[in-house]
């Protein structure tokens, strides 16, 4: 009798959220979760991970460890991004991840998370369509991705030292944000931005903007009023840069209460969703598109797919 290939696993480790993808050897998922751990809390202050976040983070992944053996999971890729990347005690975190889990953690490189989001954000779109500029929003880093796909040449990736986390912790403290506060974090995403449109001319060829993770996901959840999250409304749902403004202005001067009793809003995301929109609506304003493409493919189904799976 022929064996039927056993399921495999993605694991990312970010700033803001622990999440696990468990796909089939055809590559249909089987089980999809998502946990917000912030496990970067105060790394942009400190340069290290606080103990309390890591026992958060290594809490989730001991139970990401018996989803993955109820589902028969003999392969594995778990990475940890921009938290540990910057923080000196990161390989402390690296440790109790693998003694949680079993599985080696990757470190990803900022280019490394970049293609591996490409490979996940295009997968179900046409090539033919491209470049394109894919923007990946995450707690402390934000990568760009242009190109045709991850196997692109002449793909170009930057890593930002900007994600929804980084830019609350380092600007917006009130709440809601004070008017100054708002404009300091504008100016410091926009002169960040404007280093990297002029080193890399290839985002600006770009014919279409693809966003990813849950800043994204959230507004999409947000304009639909989603009182349960559904992928199938999120994904590939389509955002105008006057609908991206409009959320930014509305979220911004409403207090963090308020946002989260709006439909659509993930508990543990109301504090730093307006750090991370604020990071979108200055990549479509800088880079002149009038809309973007909300892709739930991103660096997880990349994982994924490097394991064989689909």
């Amino acid at each position: 009798m022929t064996r039927t290939a056993a399921p495999v696993a993605a694991v990312d480790c970010g700033t803001n959220s622990t999440r696990l993808l468990v796909v089939d050897a055809d590559g249909a998922p089987v089980s999809r979760l998502m946990e917000i751990t912030r496990l970067g809390a105060g790394v942009d202050a400190t340069g290290r991970l606080a103990p309390e976040a890591i026992d958060r983070t290594v809490a989730v992944l001991e139970r990401y460890r018996v989803v993955m053996d109820e589902n028969g999971v003999e392969r594995a890729r778990l990475v940890a991004t921009s938290a540990v990347r910057d923080a000196t005690n990161g390989a402390d975190f690296l440790r109790a991840a693998e003694q949680a889990t079993g599985v080696v953690p990757e470190l990803l490189d900022g280019e490394s998370e970049g293609r591996l989001s490409m490979a996940g954000a295009v997968a179900d779109l046409d090539a033919s369509a491209g470049p394109y500029l894919v923007v990946d929003i995450g707690g402390g880093s934000t990568e760009l991705v242009a190109g045709r796909g991850p196997d692109d040449p002449n793909l170009a990736v930057v890593s930002l030292q900007l994600g929804c986390v980084r830019v609350t912790e380092r600007w917006l403290h009130g709440d809601p944000p004070a008017p100054d506060e708002l404009a300091d974090a504008e100016a410091g995403v926009r002169a960040l931005l404007d280093e990297v449109i002029e080193r890399q001319p290839r985002f600006g060829e770009a014919r279409r903007l693809v966003g990813l993770a849950g800043t994204v996901s959230t507004l999409a959840a947000l304009r639909s009023g989603l009182v349960h999250y559904d992928r199938d409304q999120v994904h590939h749902a389509v955002l105008s840069r006057a609908e991206v403004a409009e959320w930014y202005h509305r979220l911004a001067t409403e207090p963090a209460a308020a946002r989260l009793a709006r439909a659509g809003m993930a508990a543990g995301r109301q504090d730093v969703i307006v750090g991370g929109v604020a990071v979108l609506d200055a990549v479509m304003e800088r880079l002149g598109f009038e809309e973007f493409l909300v892709s739930e493919s991103d660096i997880l189904d990349g994982l994924a797919k490097s394991l064989g799976a689909g």
